[in-house]
């Protein structure tokens, strides 16, 4: 069956309205292309249901970093899985994840290792039931083979016995569409973790309308930071826009 146009559009907008009526899919990303075909985009969104987790905010960093911050530091509780650099870069190598195995991608890169060798030491979270799911991207302008990659490292079944690791890698970007990961299939207890392959969704030429579009379709009350990145091919030139709740 050939995939059109109108078809892949409905695809991706589907996904959309499933994300909508979703309460918590919780951290997710988005990788993929502008319609243009000019630039590629990364979407990072987080959101939270405990105090201590919506205590924060992206912050930019001078160096095109992006680290969250406790937005009111006397009331944060637990740092260890809140407080990380959720969007990195090297060399045309920009990586984002929902985590501090950020850290562990880029130091692996910088040694001359791999985004697949660097997450084969690490595992989901340690947060029991839950096992919150570890997900990571990555787009290498310098990797004639992939125009990007997304990954999940999930607990098998909600319990400790097996590390599930799955790489999703995309050979071409497929203009005005991009594919997501987020870490829950939606509200439970404990936390359902993701399930299946990422999914087909619409991307646009204006960063601010990806922007508003995805903020848009999260939970009023659970979102609490996007961020959108924009990665021009040729000269790799990246601009920020971040979104924070309050």
């Amino acid at each position: 069956m050939t995939i059109t146009a109108t078809s892949r559009a409905a695809q991706a907008d589907a996904y959309l309205n499933r994300l909508r009526e979703n309460a918590y899919p919780g951290r997710g990303i988005v990788i993929g292309m502008t319609p243009d075909g000019t630039r590629l985009v990364q979407v990072y969104w987080i959101m939270g249901r405990s105090e201590n987790s919506r205590n924060r905010v992206f912050i930019q960093e001078e160096n095109g970093f992006v680290r969250t911050e406790a937005k009111d530091p006397a009331k944060l509780t637990d740092p260890s899985l809140i407080i990380y650099y959720p969007a990195k870069h090297k060399d045309g190598k920009h990586i984002i994840t929902n985590g501090d195995q950020t850290d562990t991608i880029y130091d692996e890169l910088q040694s001359g290792g791999t985004f697949e060798s660097a997450l084969n030491r690490r595992t989901y979270e340690p947060d029991a039931p839950n096992f919150t799911p570890r997900i990571s991207g990555i787009v290498d302008l310098g990797d004639p083979q992939f125009a990007y990659k997304l990954s999940i490292l999930k607990a098998s079944g909600n319990t400790e016995d097996q590390t599930l690791r799955h790489v999703y890698s995309y050979e071409k970007a497929l203009p005005g569409f991009g594919h997501v990961i987020h870490t829950y299939e939606g509200d439970g207890n404990p936390l359902p973790s993701f399930q299946g392959e990422p999914q087909l969704v619409p991307l646009f030429d204006d960063a601010q309308q990806i922007a508003d579009t995805y903020w848009s379709l999260l939970n009023e009350e659970n979102k609490i930071s996007l961020l959108v990145k924009t990665i021009r091919l040729g000269s790799g030139a990246a601009e920020l826009l971040i979104v924070n709740k309050d």
